[in-house]
């Protein structure tokens, strides 16, 4: 299975990957919304973590261009955001989970 981690904490995004490279995964890893683009336009995956919050964008944003895409990956949002609000438009646009860090 491989895994994108669009995270834009150093510290979370190491040890999301190191944890999914370890269980057998493989994971390729961003930290901007730039990065993100580029990732979800040129390459496949099955899974994608993704947060809302990132630089020069938002995770939000990602998600309805992967459903624009067609894009069959599973969308997992992590986010430090806890309001409904942001799970139910998240959910919504098409992401499979929400989980809040």
């Amino acid at each position: 299975m491989k895994i994108l981690v669009i995270e834009d904490e150093k510290d979370l995004n190491d040890t999301l990957t190191h944890f999914l490279k370890g269980q057998g995964f493989v994971v390729e890893s961003v930290y901007t919304f730039e990065e993100a683009q580029f990732k979800i336009n040129d390459y496949s995956y099955d899974c994608i973590l993704v947060d809302i919050t990132l630089p020069k964008g938002n995770g939000l944003e990602l998600i309805k261009q992967l459903k624009q895409n067609r894009s069959k990956a599973g969308i997992i949002v992590i986010s430090a955001k806890n309001s409904n609000d942001d799970k139910i438009l998240g959910l919504d646009l098409g992401a499979d989970d929400y989980l809040t860090k």
